[in-house]
């Protein structure tokens, strides 16, 4: 910030599995989301570095990057961050669209997977807000990616949709043996996965 450097993440090392269901807990500016981020190959890190499949996610050049993430990556926010003009059918076919692909199929096939198949349709002021997380979740799965990456899915729901959204991720993810990382300040929810990593001031405990 200006002349003032943040130092968010410090030293940290971390390796999760394929098919490995992992949650970051922490309290607010622990670093969590800036860690994600990192992983995701959203926020390029200072130094050290971050591998897939060893690959280094911030080799080559920022639309190489992007490709990569189309096709390996499903990204699920707090905010749906829905296209309020496109039906729910045009906000999961997106993903395919950008890599230029053909998917209004999947995007349907994903949609019924998450319990949508009457709200094909539907404009995203139509939804509900856990209905709205469910398309959210369709379009994270509709390239069929590697890992699904979800920032407090839960943050903008009440504590049953809440819980209902975790179901479906964790069933999801593990019926088609996808890494999920899932980023939460909801104790009760990481219990739930794998396995638990605590942030604290930028340092995993």
């Amino acid at each position: 910030m200006g002349a003032r450097r943040i130092e968010v993440l410090r030293g940290i090392s971390l390796e999760v599995a394929r098919g490995e269901v992992v949650f970051i807990c922490g309290a607010s500016g622990a670093g969590k989301t800036t860690l994600m981020y990192t992983l995701a190959g959203l926020e390029r890190p200072r130094s050290g570095t971050v591998e897939f499949e060893g690959r280094n996610l911030y080799n080559g050049s920022s639309s190489a990057q992007a490709r990569f993430r189309n096709e390996k990556m499903g990204f699920v926010f707090q905010g749906y961050f829905l296209l309020p003009e496109l039906t729910a059918l045009e906000n999961v076919s997106l993903p395919g669209r950008i890599g230029r692909r053909s998917t209004i199929k999947s995007a349907e096939e994903s949609l019924r997977a998450v319990g949508l198949a009457d709200r094909l349709h539907h404009l995203p002021p139509e939804l509900s807000g856990g209905e709205q997380q469910r398309v959210a979740i369709a379009r994270a799965l509709v390239n069929d990616p590697e890992i699904i990456f979800a920032d407090e899915p839960t943050g903008n729901l009440d504590s049953k949709t809440g819980d209902a959204i975790v179901d479906l991720l964790l069933t999801l993810a593990r019926e088609r043996k996808k890494t999920l990382l899932v980023v939460t300040h909801d104790a009760r929810l990481a219990a739930r996965g794998d396995r638990t990593l605590q942030i604290v001031d930028g340092v995993l405990e």
